[in-house]
This record gives structure tokens, sequence and C-alpha cells, in this order.
């Protein structure tokens, strides 16, 4: 008999620490050691780090621009590999077809039907490395996997695992051969960041770490199953006042009035903000948003998605500056 209860006890333990409940203050203890490993490899780009995270957790996609050779494609390896997660990465060049990325259908002769064949996509991080070099048709094959987390291949739909992110990046400076993204492709990345040069004592630890050959890596902290119960938690147990609410949709409305503006801020920019200053307020341990963690992700979640008039573009007029104006000018709920 207490063979039986202990067994039983035993399965009820191990049944607990699987369904372990993850707290606000679980998920900054996590980002803590993620971060603790990334600076590892990683040289500054501490707001560029941090906000894929929060990308992440708020089911959202990230754009990355910045010159060659600042370790874009290093912080995606990275920050896959402290995750636990698949990590592919996909070069999109000028004769990428969007079969290429998201799979096909192929004939197997031996049992006469046809299969799917899984393109890169069917992964958990997804590396589009310099998106903007393939047409707008192979660009559209991952419109359907950033909004709904699955893919359709000749009639039949596939469902993503989770979490799913996106990590498109972008060269600002060459412009010969490549396709702008068209807004219906740009809105449906909830942040673009751009990854800056380091700064002069950045550049100096970069230079010393490779002088010295000191082969870094990064170790993981976490796994996809973590991570999903991270975002059922931010989902859940994040609390926002309705104050909070209103300041959102103001800002967002701010945006589609300003003279200066062709287009504002979407919906989407609206759910984008809401979804990303929860996960804020996770990463810092709290179970509530404050005004601070809207004001965190707005320029970042929302100046990629504004349209400049042409006489605001020629007097030197940006997104960014737009938000940050919008910010200053608006109450903030107290």
């Amino acid at each position: 008999m207490s063979e039986k209860n202990s067994e039983a006890k035993g399965k009820a333990k191990a049944k607990t620490t699987t369904e372990a409940i993850v707290t606000p203050k679980d998920i900054k203890r996590v980002w803590e050691e993620i971060y603790s490993e990334l600076r590892r490899v990683i040289i500054g780009k501490v707001d560029v780090l941090e906000d894929m995270f929060i990308a992440l957790l708020g089911g959202g996609h990230c754009l990355l621009e910045g010159v060659p050779g600042i370790a874009k494609t290093v912080m995606a390896n990275s920050f896959s590999l402290t995750l636990g997660c698949e990590f592919k990465r996909v070069q999109f060049t000028p004769d990428l077809l969007p079969s290429d990325v998201v799979g096909t259908t192929i004939y197997d002769p031996k049992a006469g039907t046809f299969k799917m064949r899984k393109g890169p996509i069917f992964t958990n991080i997804l590396l589009a490395d310099e998106i903007n070099r393939s047409p707008p048709k192979t660009q559209a094959a991952l419109l359907e996997a950033m909004a709904e987390k699955q893919v359709t291949v000749e009639g039949t739909t596939f469902k993503l695992d989770d979490p799913f992110l996106v990590i498109a990046t972008q060269n600002p400076i060459e412009q010969e051969g490549t396709y702008p993204l068209p807004e219906a492709q740009v809105d449906r990345f909830m942040f673009k960041l751009l990854v800056g040069l380091p700064s002069p004592e950045e550049e100096k630890d970069i230079i010393l770490l490779k002088h010295r050959q000191i082969k870094q890596s990064v170790r993981r902290v976490t796994t996809p199953m973590t991570i999903t119960k991270m975002k059922e938690c931010i989902a859940t147990q994040i609390f926002v006042h309705d104050d909070l609410l209103e300041y959102i949709k103001d800002f967002v409305i701010s945006t589609r009035t300003d003279p200066r503006l062709t287009l504002g801020g979407s919906p989407r920019c609206s759910i984008a903000l809401l979804n990303a200053c929860k996960s804020v307020a996770a990463m810092r341990g709290r179970d509530y948003v404050i005004p601070d963690d809207v004001k965190r992700v707005a320029r970042v979640a929302s100046a990629h998605r504004l349209m400049m008039k042409p006489e605001a573009e020629l007097e030197g007029t940006t997104g960014t500056i737009v938000v940050n104006e919008i910010l200053r000018n608006l109450p903030v709920p107290v």
C-alpha cells in the first residue's frame, strides 16, 4: 500500500514539475539568464537583443536594418541557441522562389502519391537574410506564416510550430537590385530595429575578442515549451488598466490624424503595442503594465508603419520624430 502511495506521489510530483505555472518573475529570471549568455558572444546591442525577446513573447516578428558586418546573423543564431529553438536561415536572392521558402509537394513513385517536402519556414526561428533582395512574389510567401502561423501549399494548410519568429534583415545603403518591402509586409513586423555601428570602446572589445581568438559559445537557457508557457502567462496574467488601453488607442489615433503623414498606425499597430508592453512588464517581473512600458516600445513598434508626406520628408521629418512628438504631447495616465 505504501509503495502505491509513493508511486502516486511520484507521478503527481512529475506532473507538477512538467506543468509548473510560469510567473512574471520566472520570465524576468529567464531573460536575465539569456542576456547573460548572449553578452558573452555579442558586444553591445542591448536594446536590440531585448527587443527581439519582447517580439518573441508578444507573438511578433523583427525587421533588422543595418550595414553589413555588424553581427545581425550572429545575433539571430546565438539568440536561438539560448532559447533551445530550431534555427534556419534563408538567403533571399533575386532567383529565390516561394517554394524555396515554404516547400512544395513532390511525387513519390513508390507510394504513388504526392508528399509534402517542407521548406525552411518550418522552424522556430527563421532568419530571412537580406529579405529585400527577392521580388515581391517571394516576399509574399511569408505573409500568411507571419500573420496566422500557418502556410498553405496547393490547397493544404500546415500549422507552424510554436514559438515561431521571423527575423528579417535588410541593408539600408545598397538600393540597386533590391525590392522595397510593401506596406502589407512591413506592417506584419512588430518591430523594426535599427542596428547601429559599435561605439569606439565596443569596437576595441570586438577587435580584442578576435585577436585573442577566444571562441565563446552560449548554453541553452530555456526550451520552446517553456517559451510557449511564458507567452500564455503574458496573455492571461498581465493586467492592463483601462486608462492605459485608452493611452494606446489615443497614441495610434494621433498617428492617423497627424498632418505630416499619409498613413498612420493600423489596428495591427495597436495590438502590437499592447502585446509588446505586456511582454516588457513581464520581463521586468511585474504582472501589470505602466505607461513607461508603452513608451519603451512605441517607437520600434510604430515608426516603420508610418508613411510621410513628400513635403515632410524634404524637411527631414521621420517616423521616429513624429512618434517622439506625439508621446511628448499625449497626456500620460496616472
